[in-house]
């Protein structure tokens, strides 16, 4: 073999040069055989999340709920803002540059001539890693779909799918039922399939009782209820009353926790949770770039909603926050994404719109984005569109501009938050 990467960011570099030359090849043919060939498998329960939205969310509070109550974790959850590692978290904490360089090293110590994307290779490591750290639990979350995604390889023994609506439509189709499929695909013959949507794509049910998982659905088999306080999870055989709200705002994660607790209710016997570590564990849930309103003044708030089913819901939280005069928008989209969609859920709130081009082949420009904006709210008296190369100068001119009781929103992709967050910290330093 020729002489491999001995540091992560070279490792990176060189699955980035190759991965140019590998055309997305849906099919886990590749990744299987390479799976096989490193005897990967997992020793402890495998929790697998898939969903259109919520998964972050969904995976973090169950790490958050596990942890506290003693077990030890593993997390695969992506893509990652600042640093690769935050992809593998193991008891909350970011996998080592080592660790991960020597998973790098056993997949293609076995790889052979067999092409991997820089996805499936990532993947395979980072499962490499988590099935050797003596975990407890392992909780994996599903990249793009369900059923091709490499991620797929694994078999969970409880699944779930948070919801499901229009995203990635070259690659998964383009309505609920195609894409309920798509994400079906993760559930398992005998196994706890769960889906938190409220209301799920009918293929969804029909490929859960094909192979024949028990289908857990929202509403039917577990639902939730709460006020102003507190709230309430009732599941088959398991009720958890008083809950604090989960410490991630915004209006859907009641539907992420309730799928979490109903996990939790289904591996009550391999991993049995008290009513503190619940308690405990919602509270203390950290997602960085989920509806996260910054301290200080003005108020910054990190969103990567990038669809428009994540856009209402934003919009909605905007909406909760109380009076500011003027919301400024730092926006960067994805060329393939439903970037009218996105403005339009969003467009109630945002008096100046300040737009970036991301550091993407794929994105849209800063001016497609503006003449998307002029269409949709043409020239009102006191708003703005302004157009910038790249997050960090979208930013630096609305905080040169925003009132301290001003906010300013920051969303439309991981990449638009990343953007942020990086010039953020080299601010500091």
């Amino acid at each position: 073999m020729t002489n491999l990467p001995t540091t992560l960011n070279n490792w990176l570099a060189l699955l980035e040069s190759r991965h140019a030359e590998t055309v997305i090849n849906m099919g886990l043919d590749r990744v299987r055989a390479v799976k096989e060939r490193m005897q990967l498998q997992f020793s402890c329960p495998v929790i697998m999340v898939a969903g259109t939205n919520g998964k972050g969310s969904t995976c973090s509070m169950l790490e958050s709920i596990l942890m506290r109550a003693g077990y030890k974790t593993g997390l695969y959850i992506k893509p990652h803002f600042l640093h690769f590692n935050e992809r593998a978290r193991l008891n909350g904490d970011m996998a080592s540059d080592a660790d991960l360089v020597a998973s790098f090293n056993a997949v293609e110590a076995v790889r052979g001539d067999t092409p991997l994307t820089y996805f499936e290779f990532t993947t395979l490591a980072i499962l490499h890693l988590l099935a050797h750290a003596g975990l407890d639990v392992a909780i994996l979350e599903v990249g793009l779909g369900g059923r091709l995604d490499a991620v797929n390889v694994i078999d969970a023994d409880v699944s779930i799918v948070t919801s499901v609506d229009i995203d990635h439509v070259d690659y998964l189709g383009g309505t609920r039922e195609q894409i309920g499929f798509e994400k079906a695909g993760i559930f398992r013959t005998g196994k706890t399939a769960i889906c938190s949507d409220p209301v799920p794509p009918q293929s969804l049910i029909d490929h859960a009782m094909e192979i024949g998982a028990d289908l857990w659905l929202m509403g039917r088999d577990f639902n939730y209820s709460g006020d102003k306080q507190q709230w309430n999870y009732g599941g088959r055989g398991m009720r958890r009353n008083s809950l604090a709200y989960p410490s991630l705002r915004g209006a859907n994660q009641l539907l992420n926790a309730s799928a979490a607790l109903a996990a939790l209710e289904a591996l009550k016997l391999e991993l049995p949770v008290g009513a503190q570590e619940v308690r405990h564990g919602l509270v203390t849930v950290e997602l960085p770039g989920r509806f996260q309103v910054l301290p200080g003044r003005p108020s910054v708030i990190y969103d990567v909603a990038h669809n428009p089913h994540a856009a209402a819901a934003l919009n909605q939280n905007l909406g909760n926050m109380g009076y500011h005069p003027y919301t400024y928008a730092v926006f960067g989209s994805m060329h393939d994404k439903d970037i009218d969609g996105v403005i339009k859920a969003m467009s109630e709130h945002v008096d100046h719109w300040c737009l970036c081009t991301l550091p993407s082949p794929r994105a849209a420009t800063a001016s497609e984005l503006a003449a998307k904006v002029q269409m949709i709210q043409p020239d009102q008296h006191e708003k703005t569109v302004n157009i910038f190369d790249d997050p960090a100068q979208a930013f630096a001119n609305a905080i040169s501009r925003a009132s301290e009781n001003d906010r300013i929103v920051v969303f439309g992709s991981f990449l638009t938050v990343a953007g942020v967050m990086a010039a953020q910290k080299s601010a500091l330093h």
